[in-house]
Formats: structure tokens, C-alpha cells, sequence
């Protein structure tokens, strides 16, 4: 499947930037601004032509890449994943800003769901697929498996109230801090108290000094040895050996590395390394992060405290001591500068969390105000506790008795939730770090369907029954006309098993294409929304 080309001016060859945007959005039917036309010459998607500061590029490079990027995809996802894929729910045409907005993006999480895949099930169009209204404002929704709150962000964004249960209290506080009400004043003098207090303690200390001329040495260095955007064109082209190339220049590096920390006297390696947070952080990040820790204690503020503490925890995580291809699948440590094949140039592990921390403070509260102009007056919370055997209306009733009522009175109206996959994330430990600093309990024994317990016929017979004892034990809080969907990639057939289990049944199911995996799996694959009654 190809763009068609036919009436495509072929005088002009050669475009601007401004000139390709405008080609490029006419030639694939969507929007491609002048920064998507920058990324591809900066990342040697294609090449950059013009001289005297023009720069220009080739309507023909731009047309190759196009038809061998966008045109075949949903093709060749078909023919591999089946016909009945539905391309509609595959959501390419919103950005990833659209599918990060406001505060679903105040903390990273594997394996969460995009918001427009709940408001698609849970709002009140319909369409082909969507054939019927399942939910209506005032109603209550369940997501059993909670994760970071994206159906309780999006239940609250269209006036349906909703509960979230989470084994994780990590997940929990994520949740409930991206649903509460801030008082956005008291937040923003808690936050420049505390950066004004880290900057007293880097006075007294000279990481800043050594990380700004590390930082100035290693542009420099990059400039010269991996010019962009040429260096990455030449990759591209096969004309430099990049394991070999990268590899010596890493090690000449080096060298200019270590008289920097000798000349300003930079203790950077842990002493020991018993537990998550020893390992994965070089000292003075180590250093910083207790220090901002100590800080937030002394905050009053209930609300503004867990919302502060997210943003150290968003900040934690950017500063793990790994390479950028490694942060989200952690292999080994990184004390050093080193060859990026993600970037294309030597990069280094960071010394300071200063930076990540104001990035993510002004977005943090950037994303509460965002959200606070689309928030409605209904109920939203995410309990810690087992699926499987929590009682909903009694923990309710110990932390909001007139929520309680209206689930009591009203019952829940359905689920939207995506449960684990068999095998393939440790929900603890991703988020190990929280953790160790914030002291949480760790129940990584009640996950299901966890990374360490792998794929083998007793794990899946383990999942299919305690996903079952969840929908069971849901199900006593449901109205009598309820609706379940759930998200899966069932590629082991449990779900038809599960539904019999939890005396259900399979009335529907929506097959989707998922576009927006990780950097190093953009292969064909799908998941299905099971949509369950009963029977």
C-alpha cells in the first residue's frame, strides 16, 4: 500500500523546512509540522542538503520514507494479526502529547492503557463497532487492577464516578495523586522552598561545578566526533562501524573524565549496594535525593505532600545510574560516560538531580492545572488492597462514608480495567526505588501473573483462577445489568476460561492494533477488550 504520487509536483526536488511540512501533510493526509520534518534529519531518517545556514531536504527521501513507514503498516499488520483487526481503535490519529495528557503523564508506568481507549467504551457515542451506550454520567465504574488510575482520570474527565483497587500502595498513591484536588498555591510554595533548599545544599558541594564542565567537555567532544546529523546519516548508510567507533571514542573519553573527577575531588561510587536504591544511583544523586526526602517530610499538607513526593519519585527514576537504552529494562549499573547508541554520541549517567527535579515540578503542576479546568464533581479513589477478597463498601466506608452510601444504594454499574499479563511485568519492582526511599510494604507474593513466576502451564492455571476470584468477588458489588471489559493480549485462550469460571459470558470482543510499544519491539500486536455480562 503506497501514498498515491501521481499529481506530486516532481520540478521542485529539493524543500525547505517550512516547504516539506506543507508537502508532507498533503502527501500522507495528516498533520506533519516542521519539528516532525527536524526529527527525521536530526534522528538520519533522511538526509540534510543547502548550504550558507539553508537547510533542505529531498521530496524524494521524504516520499521513500513515507510510503516505507506509513502506508504499509496497517497492510501488513492485518495480513500477520487477521482481518478482523479494528483499525479504528488503533487511535494513530492522536500524538503522543494527546495520549500523555494532563495527568496521566505525572509518573511513568509499564503497561498502562491509553485514555482514549477508556473514554472510547465509557463515553456516550457510538459507531460501526460501538454499537451501544454501555455507561451514562452518575454511574459507578470498578477497575480492579487500578495501575496508575487512567479509567479513574478518565471516568472523572466524563462525570462517572469510580473505585480503583490496587495491590501496589505505590500504584495507589500514583492514582489518587493524579484525581485529587490541590490547593495549587500551597504546591508551588512547598515546591520552590524545597528547590531553593537543594541549591543551598549543592552550594556547599562542587557536583554542579564538575557536571556543568563535564557537560560543556562532552559537547564539545560530540561535536567534533559525531556531528549531527551526519554521523547517524552514515550509520544509517553502513559507512562507520558503530560497536567500533563508539567503543574507542567511549575510551578516549574516558580519560578527560577521570582528571575531572580527580580535580574536583567527586566521590561518585556507592559504598555498598544491599538494596535498590545503593545500586542504581551514584552517590551524590543518592546524596540529593535523602536530602529532598528530609525536605518533604516537613510538609503539612496531606495532598500537597503525596503529590510532591510523586514528583521526587518521577525525578528518582530519571536519574537511575543506567544508559538511555537501558532506563526502562535496567542490565547493569553505569558509574561513567558512555558510547549512546540511542542518541548516537557519548552520553553520561547524571550526577545532580537538580535539573529533572524543576523539569518535573513545572510540569507536575502545569498537568494538575490542565486537569483541574476538565474535572467534574464526582467520586474517585483507589484502595490498596487484594482484588480477590477486599470488601469494597466496608474500606470505603473507613475513608469516604458518603461515597460508600451511593455505592451501596446504586451499586456499580461495570468494569473497565486491564489486568496483568501472564509473566510479563514485576509491578513491585518497577517501581523499586519508591519503595526503598518511601518505606512502602511490598506485596510482590499477591501479584498475578507476575514476571517471576513466568509463562508455564501451572502459572497460567494459577492466572486464569485468580482472575476468576477477582471478577467473583467484583461482582457481589455490581448492578444487575452490568458490564465488564476487560483488555488482554489473551495469546494463551485463558479469557473464555476465565468468563466460565466467574459465571460470565463472552458477548463481544474488540480486537486493536497497539501502535505505541517500546523503542525496542514495534512488531505487530494486538490485544482484545473482552466485553463480559452475565449470563
Amino acid at each position: 500500500m503506497l501514498f498515491d504520487t501521481s499529481n506530486i509536483n516532481s520540478n521542485a526536488q529539493l524543500l525547505t523546512i517550512k516547504e516539506a511540512s506543507v508537502f508532507a501533510s498533503s502527501f500522507t493526509g495528516k498533520k506533519v509540522t516542521t519539528s516532525n520534518i527536524t526529527y527525521l534529519i536530526q534522528y538520519g531518517r533522511i538526509r540534510k542538503y543547502g548550504s550558507n545556514g539553508q537547510t533542505l531536504v529531498s521530496k524524494e527521501e521524504l516520499i521513500e520514507y513515507y510510503n516505507s513507514h506509513k502506508g504499509k503498516r496497517e497492510l501488513t499488520w492485518r495480513e500477520q494479526l487477521g482481518e478482523d483487526l479494528n483499525w479504528a481503535l488503533s487511535f494513530d490519529q492522536y500524538k503522543e502529547a494527546e495520549t500523555t495528557k494532563h495527568v496521566h503523564r505525572l509518573h511513568p508506568y509499564k503497561g498502562k492503557f491509553i485514555p482514549q481507549l477508556v473514554e472510547y467504551f465509557l463515553d456516550n457515542h457510538t459507531d460501526a463497532f460501538k454499537q451501544e451506550v454501555y455507561f451514562n454520567k452518575g454511574d459507578i465504574v470498578l477497575d480492579p487492577f487500578c495501575g496508575s488510575g487512567t479509567t479513574l482520570v478518565q471516568c472523572n474527565e466524563l462525570g462517572i464516578h469510580a473505585i480503583g483497587v490496587d495491590i501496589s500502595e505505590f500504584n495507589t498513591l500514583i492514582s489518587n495523586c493524579k484525581i485529587a484536588k490541590y490547593d495549587i498555591i500551597d504546591v508551588h510554595r512547598e515546591v520552590l522552598r524545597i528547590t531553593k533548599a537543594l541549591k543551598s545544599f549543592l552550594s556547599n558541594s562542587k557536583t554542579l561545578e564538575f557536571d556543568e564542565k563535564l557537560t560543556q567537555y562532552l559537547s564539545e567532544y560530540n561535536n567534533k566526533h559525531f556531528p549531527v546529523p551526519d554521523f547517524k546519516y552514515k550509520l544509517r548508510k553502513g559507512e562507520i562501524d558503530e560497536k567500533q567507533y563508539g567503543y574507542k571514542k567511549e575510551r578516549e573519553f574516558l580519560n578527560v573524565f577521570q582528571e575531572l573527577i580527580d580535580k574536583y575531588e567527586i566521590n561518585h561510587i556507592q559504598e555498598k549496594s544491599d538494596k535498590f536504591i545503593d545500586k542504581w544511583y551514584l552517590k551524590p544523586i543518592r546524596e540529593e535525593i535523602e536530602y529532598v526526602y528530609k525536605e518533604i517530610s516537613k510538609v503539612t499538607n496531606q495532598n500537597t505532600k503525596n503529590l510532591v513526593s510523586l514528583i521526587l519519585s518521577r525525578t528518582m527514576r530519571s536519574c537511575r545510574a543506567t544508559t538511555h537504552a537501558d532506563l526502562a529494562t535496567l542490565i547493569e549499573p553505569v558509574t561513567a560516560p558512555y558510547y549512546c547508541s540511542k542518541h548516537g554520541k557519548i552520553c553520561k549517567p547524571l550526577f545532580t538531580i537538580l535539573k529533572w527535579w524543576e523539569t518535573y515540578s513545572k510540569d507536575t503542576l502545569k498537568r494538575v492545572l490542565e486537569f483541574d479546568k476538565l474535572r467534574t464533581s464526582t467520586n474517585q479513589i483507589c484502595l490498596t488492597g487484594d482484588s480477590r477478597s477486599i470488601n469494597i463498601t466496608d474500606e470505603l466506608y473507613r475513608i469516604n462514608p458518603s461515597f460508600a452510601k451511593l455505592v451501596s444504594e446504586q451499586k456499580i454499574k461495570g468494569i473497565f480495567s486491564s489486568p496483568p499479563y501472564v509473566g510479563l511485568i514485576d509491578y513491585h519492582e518497577q517501581h523499586a526505588y519508591a519503595y526503598d526511599l518511601f518505606g512502602f510494604r511490598r506485596r510482590d507474593e499477591l501479584e498475578i501473573g507476575p514476571l517471576f513466576k513466568g509463562q508455564s502451564k501451572e502459572a497460567r492455571e494459577s492466572y486464569v483462577e485468580s482472575i476468576a476470584s477477582v471478577l467473583l468477588n467484583c461482582k457481589r458489588f455490581l448492578a444487575n445489568d452490568y458490564h465488564v471489559f476487560l483488555v488482554a493480549n489473551d495469546k494463551y485462550n485463558l479469557y473464555p476460561i476465565i468468563a466460565e469460571k466467574s459465571g460470565m459470558k463472552i458477548v463481544n470482543q474488540f480486537k486493536r492494533p497497539v501502535l505505541n510499544r517500546t523503542e525496542k519491539d514495534k512488531g505487530a500486536y494486538s490485544e482484545i477488550i473482552f466485553h463480559l455480562r452475565g449470563k
